[in-house]
Order: C-alpha cells, then sequence, then structure tokens
C-alpha cells in the first residue's frame, strides 16, 4: 500500500510545550534581547561574545527538556503516512520524537559551521567561544540563518510540500517569512489542518481548525487521521 504523503509544518509553539523559550511570547527572549542584538550577520560581526553565549544557553537548555506529546504524535504519524517535517525550530526535539524525515529551515542549535568556509559545517554540542577555529582559520558560529540571511533549504521545502495530500501547520503564526509563504506551495487538491489556539491565516484554501496547542491537538488530529486511513 502506497502512503499518503503528509507534511508538517512546525513551529516554536510545539516545542513551547516542552519548555523551550520562544522569542515571540510575552515571557520569551525577545523580552531579553532584542532581536538586532542576537541574531543579525551586524550582531556577530559587532558583539560575537554576546552571540556567542545566547545560543550557548539555548543549546544548554536542550539538554534539560524532552520532546512532548505533540512531536511524539508527529512521529507516530509515520506508520501510516509517508512524512515529512519542515520546521522552523533549531532544537532537536523532533528527531528525539523519532520523526526520520526533518527540515530545519533556520538551522540547528547542535550544529555550527565556518564564518570562512560555508561547506564547514560540524556537530557541537557544548559551547562555543571566541577563538574556537575552522581548519581554514575561520571562526565557528552557529547554524542559525539569521535575520536578513537567505534561507538555504527553501527551495528544497518548495519542492517537499509541492507534492502534498495532507499538510498540518502546528505551532507557527506563518509570519516569519519566507517560511510563512510554504503553505501556497502545497497542490490546491491537499488537506489542510492548522492545529493552534491562535488565528492563522491562510488565504484562498480551506483549512480545518483545531484551535488547540499542539501538546493536545495533535494527538488528537493524529488519531483522527490513522483512523481514517486504515
Amino acid at each position: 500500500m502506497i502512503k499518503k504523503h503528509l507534511v508538517v509544518l512546525s513551529g516554536a509553539g510545539v516545542s513551547a510545550d516542552s519548555g523551550v523559550e520562544t522569542f515571540r511570547d510575552a515571557n520569551g527572549l525577545w523580552a531579553k534581547h532584542r532581536v538586532e542584538d542576537v541574531c543579525t550577520p551586524e550582531a556577530l560581526e559587532n558583539n560575537p561574545e554576546l552571540v556567542l553565549d545566547f545560543y550557548n544557553q539555548r543549546r544548554r537548555q536542550l539538554f534539560g527538556i524532552e520532546p512532548n506529546a505533540g512531536h511524539l504524535a508527529i512521529a507516530g504519524l509515520e506508520e501510516n503516512f509517508n512524512v515529512d517535517v519542515i520546521t522552523q525550530n533549531v532544537d532537536n526535539l523532533h528527531e528525539r520524537a523519532g520523526s526520520t524525515k526533518i527540515l530545519h529551515l533556520h538551522g540547528e542549535l547542535l550544529k555550527c559551521r565556518s564564518m570562512k568556509d560555508d561547506t564547514y559545517i560540524r556537530d557541537i554540542t557544548g559551547d562555543l567561544h571566541i577563538g574556537d577555529l575552522c581548519p581554514k582559520g575561520g571562526q565557528l558560529r552557529p547554524h542559525i540563518v539569521f535575520f536578513g540571511e537567505q534561507v538555504p533549504e527553501m527551495e528544497k521545502a518548495e519542492e517537499i510540500i509541492s507534492t502534498a495530500e495532507i499538510v498540518i501547520v502546528v505551532g507557527t503564526s506563518l509570519a516569519v517569512y519566507p517560511a510563512s509563504s510554504l503553505i501556497y506551495n502545497a497542490p490546491p487538491q491537499a488537506v489542510i489542518y492548522v492545529v493552534d489556539p491562535s488565528v492563522v491565516e491562510i488565504n484562498s484554501r480551506k483549512v480545518t481548525y483545531i484551535r488547540e496547542r499542539s501538546v493536545t491537538g495533535l494527538p488528537k488530529l493524529m488519531r483522527e487521521l490513522m483512523s481514517d486511513n486504515i
């Protein structure tokens, strides 16, 4: 039996239920740091110690949190569907929950890359410091797509969603460009679900809304989809 292609577009709301601080929450990281100070190429150039420390703290946080019921529900869908996860999140909670095909649009906390050689990318679990260099002598930086930088995986993401039969949008307001445009690359006949307590506007598409947090809404949707697909 050929499995239907199901694509999940996930954002910060999925990981928030595991305790990951988000930029857009009232008590989130935006309240403590201006984006201009920690998440732009200019910030990295002008105050690299602050930027490295900011992402060091976020990386350390990963080791004290676990995937939640939302992550596990997405992974569980692989039993009945061909699932691709396209995430704006930089944590590894989808991987730890058991999802096998994950595309990180905005980079990964557990990787770093060289400021001198764009092809040099390696895994990292500890802190990054000034003076940590690649073999060519370039300073290592977080493997994160900063505001104002190109999203290198965007074309691949568009290709993935272009064959989706079912799309689940979860934990994202679809407010950050260019990720916000991805939903419109889905085929017109694709069935679209949005799991989010907030209003997520998707124009010119028929959408089924589940107005709950991902930790409760995703398990419900998973059970419904799995039952319909038996």
